[in-house]
């Protein structure tokens, strides 16, 4: 499930600053540039997916569908080798047409995967995305995932150039719910029917983030 608390402070960033925002210029150096970045604020890192992390993201989804199936049908019973193949290259095309960026959540230290996160629905005109998660079930309650959504909402802000990020949430997931309010973000709406899962509309509750909200200090405590 998407657990955590006390999120992290400043991120050292291995990109360039200010490199996306030409939709119409296809650079396949600059995607190459992008495909290598890689975050950390010292206890997690996060990175693009690699063809190599196949076994490890399998196995993490693996412990983790009882917790996570009901939020995100992606993770379901039934689940193969081949869906992680399969969502891990499209990965690698996201990154390389920019379209999104999604990240694997690494521990620094260990080098443990932990879950996964990143930017998407990006609407490059309005400067605006989305932020998702979600963290495997036996590394809950440590911290990882409002810690891991400040630290691709820096990314977001100084290196992708966004104003402002989404977090969305079924009204009763209260987890990821918590997650969002640790690290900084602000409740706004109950959107209707804004979220699809398992063929039906439910409201969620529409959360964001702006620059200025990663100047405050996050939240503490068990999530």
């Amino acid at each position: 499930m998407v657990l955590g608390s006390n999120p992290s402070g400043p991120t050292n960033l291995t990109c360039p600053s200010g490199i996306v925002g030409d939709t119409d210029k296809d650079d396949w150096g600059l995607a190459v540039i992008l495909s290598s970045t890689s975050l950390t604020d010292g206890v997690l890192t996060l990175r693009p997916l690699a063809r190599d992390d196949r076994d490890v993201m399998y196995a993490a989804v693996m412990e983790s569908i009882d917790e996570v199936s009901r939020w995100l049908p992606w993770c379901h019973a039934g689940y193969s080798i081949a869906e992680t193949e399969g969502f891990i290259e499209s990965c690698i095309t996201a990154w390389a047409q920019q379209a999104h960026f999604p990240l694997a959540i690494f521990d620094a230290s260990s080098g443990q995967y932990l879950g996964g996160t990143g930017v998407n629905h990006i609407d490059r005109q309005n400067r605006q995305g989305s932020i998702g998660y979600w963290v495997r079930t036996s590394a809950t309650r440590r911290g990882i995932a409002p810690r891991a959504v400040r630290i691709v909402a820096r990314f977001a802000f100084e290196t992708l150039q966004l104003s402002r990020l989404e977090i969305f949430a079924r009204l009763e997931n209260t987890p990821s719910r918590r997650v969002a309010e640790k690290a900084g973000a602000k409740f706004e709406v109950i959107a209707r029917n804004r979220v699809v899962q398992h063929g039906h509309a439910y409201d969620a509750a529409l959360y964001s983030l702006i620059p200025s909200d990663l100047a405050t200090p996050p939240g503490t405590g068990a999530a």
